[in-house]
This record gives structure tokens, sequence and C-alpha cells, in this order.
């Protein structure tokens, strides 16, 4: 879920993109690949695993409200380029489209830190065009290269109106598993910020 405390940029041309490069033809496709597979918050008619090429799951976007504050910034999850994801995509009917962007946008889009892209998703009843929230690295809300002891202060102390940034990860990685989808790295990540040694 994007936040901070003042946008970035105007969230609503990039809204208004989304639904022109959409088109509202067909049914909208939605890739989740983080707090969107366990609280998606909209209706959908089917879900689906899928797999990304070219971008990657990474616990590198700040979050100084919902998983932190301004004082002790949290984590949650963006998507940067690179490497391979896989997560799931949800198909909403073509009638509900509009109001699923809309109501997305206010969660996800209010400072506009995201960069909402149309990616091809590959899932086993054929290739789908899913909607998913990429990070830029020169966003000032990607946090860089972080060391294990960076990732371990932050899991021990961080929390934001939502929770803890390590219950956000936490439930994140339960879902995962739940759908059968391993992130090594992110199992890596989690156990060495909370095993010192």
């Amino acid at each position: 879920m994007s936040e901070s405390v003042k946008p970035l940029r105007d969230p609503q041309p990039l809204l208004e993109k989304a639904l022109r490069d959409w088109g509202g033809h067909s049914d909208l496709w939605i890739f989740g690949y983080a707090s969107l597979i366990w609280r998606p918050e909209f209706d959908y008619a089917e879900r689906r695993p899928a797999r990304v090429h070219g971008w990657h799951r990474a616990l590198k976007m700040w979050s100084r409200i919902n998983r932190g504050t301004p004082e002790c910034p949290g984590l949650v999850f963006g998507m940067l380029s690179g490497g391979s994801c896989q997560g799931m995509v949800f198909r909403i009917p073509k009638s509900q489209g509009r109001d699923t962007l809309g109501r997305l946008w206010q969660r996800e889009m209010v400072t506009a830190v995201y960069d909402p892209k149309f990616l091809a998703c590959h899932t086993t009843h054929g290739p789908v065009r899913a909607l998913a929230f990429t990070l830029s690295r020169k966003s000032p809300s990607h946090t860089g290269m972080l060391s294990e002891d960076e990732y371990r202060r932050i899991f021990a102390t961080a929390t934001g109106i939502y929770g803890t940034t390590l219950d956000y990860v936490q439930a994140t990685l339960d879902e995962l598993r739940r759908h059968n989808i391993r992130d090594r790295q992110l199992e890596r990540l989690l156990h060495a910020a909370r095993h010192k040694g």
C-alpha cells in the first residue's frame, strides 16, 4: 500500500492513463505480489497464480505511515525491474473495471509513488495482460541497498497505523506459501534478519 505525507505526483493523470491502456473492452486483470494477494479489498471473478518476467518482488520501499513512522520508517514491497516474480492475477469483470481501478488508486496511489504498468503475466491457462504497481529505483521511496542489520533493526522497531513491518512481511510470505509460491530470497531475508550470526 502506497503512502507518504505528500504526493510525489498527481495520481489522477496516472489513473486516466491506466484506464486508456486498459481500454474497457474486456475484463480487467490485476497482478498482486504482496498485500493485494492476502487483502485485495475488491471483488473478482477469478484468481490464478501467475509469473511476470522482467520484474521482481523487493522489500525496498519506505513506509512512513502504514508500517512505520517518519521518525522510524518501515518497509513495504515494490516491484523492481529485473528477474521474475510469482504472484496472483485477479480478473475483474469489465463492467466493474473502472470502479475497481478508482478504488485501487485510493489505496495504492494516494501519493503516486508507484508506476502502474500493464505487464505480460504467464498463467497455466495462458497469458494475460495485467496491471501491476511497479517501483522506480529513482523514486525517493526506494531504499536502495539495505544490510541485514538494517532489516533486523526495522523488523524489530518499525510500526505504523496498520501494524509492524515484520507482520506485513510474514503475512505476505504465509500467503505466498498457501498458494504454493516459493520466494527463497524473502525466506532467507526473514531468517537472516531474525537470527544474527
